[in-house]
């Protein structure tokens, strides 16, 4: 678990601390203690959300190169191919990609990234999500210790898409989004592997 995860542990330890004195002050009648504890309560998560906001808009996107492990915790994904798939007709003009990620488990016990997802963008910040069903094997598949999978997500793009990269992530309904320096975080710039020049 990195410091930062560590941070937001503790401070969400402290609110719950926190909050429970204030309902005891409120219990009590003691307006001024509730009020001086609700004022500490909304300085220190506003200071902390503006440090948050900082860290985002300041730090550089990360760019990742295919064969390059990206790790939360003990589960590893790698992009190891990028392929286009001629041959597919679709009638709207988009192409069809498909994406080699390797699965691996540095554990010592069987287990999945639960919401671990994925999109593809391109040099005009489109995006585009994963085609569902035929991916084969999913990025979230339970993976045995020390052992690897291949999933191959798929996803149809626009035929003018330039300059693809693939990001990795678990979402916006997750705590990652207000872990100080996360790809998740929010207004952080998002790791992307970049998959074509």
């Amino acid at each position: 678990m990195k410091a930062t995860e560590l941070l937001l542990l503790g401070l969400v330890g402290w609110t719950g601390i926190g909050v429970l004195g204030v309902g005891v002050s409120m219990w009590r009648g003691e307006r001024e203690r509730v009020w001086r504890g609700v004022g500490w309560l909304v300085g220190v998560w506003l200071l902390y959300l503006c440090v948050l906001v900082a860290v985002s808009l300041g730090q550089r996107q990360r760019v990742v190169a295919i064969g390059e492990p990206q790790c939360f915790d003990d589960m590893c994904f790698t992009v190891t191919r990028v392929e286009e798939l001629p041959g597919f007709l679709i009638r709207d003009g988009r192409r069809l990609v498909r994406v080699s990620v390797r699965v691996t488990n540095q554990g010592r016990k069987a287990q999945s990234e639960k919401l671990i997802g994925v999109y593809l963008v391109d040099a005009q910040a489109r995006r585009w999500e994963m085609s569902p069903g035929v991916d084969g094997v999913a990025l979230t598949t339970k993976v045995m210790a020390a052992e690897s999978v291949v999933s191959e997500p798929v996803f149809k793009v626009a035929a003018d898409a330039t300059e693809l990269g693939l990001v990795f992530t678990h979402g916006a309904s997750q705590p990652g989004v207000l872990v100080i320096g996360d790809s998740d975080s929010w207004l952080h710039r998002r790791t992307v592997v970049r998959l074509q020049r």
